[in-house]
């Protein structure tokens, strides 16, 4: 399996498994459209993101989108922030997400980055295990105010 940047190309593939999703299916569309074009450029755009996909053989398989964040706590330190993680249905249970989440750490570490972090959705109770089996620590109640 292979994890690079993702490509323009790979938008209807990465917006499948969005909404492949038991929560993706109320907040996403199907279809390509003008506002997951504009999304897309300027997350490729932005030198403090990354949009990565797993690809097994010419298949995308698994997504991820990086930030970076500076801060002043933890002495300047930079953070990162790990959001849209999905694995494609039918591969699901093949450690694809292990794998995606160990490069992501990786990648974090090799950038100097002070912790990773990230938010799952309090119904998701599998991936609360996966993360909490690659180290993650829930130790803070995240909050979110839909606009």
């Amino acid at each position: 399996m292979l994890l690079r940047d993702a490509t323009r190309a790979d938008l209807p593939d990465i917006i499948a498994m969005l909404v492949d999703d038991v929560l993706g299916k109320g907040r996403d569309f199907a279809e390509v459209d003008d506002d997951y074009e504009r999304a897309f450029a300027a997350i490729d755009a932005d030198p403090r993101n990354q949009l990565v996909v797993a690809v097994d053989g010419a298949e995308v398989v698994g997504c991820f989108q990086l930030t970076y964040i500076p801060g002043l706590g933890r002495h300047g330190a930079e953070r990162c922030l790990v959001e849209a993680v999905r694995v494609r249905s039918d591969r699901r249970g093949q450690r694809i997400g292990e794998q995606m989440m160990t490069w992501a750490i990786d990648q974090a570490r090799s950038r100097g980055c002070a912790l990773v972090q990230l938010t799952t959705d309090k119904s998701r109770l599998d991936a609360h295990r996966f993360y909490a089996r690659l180290g993650f620590v829930a130790s803070h109640e995240g909050m979110k105010l839909a606009l």
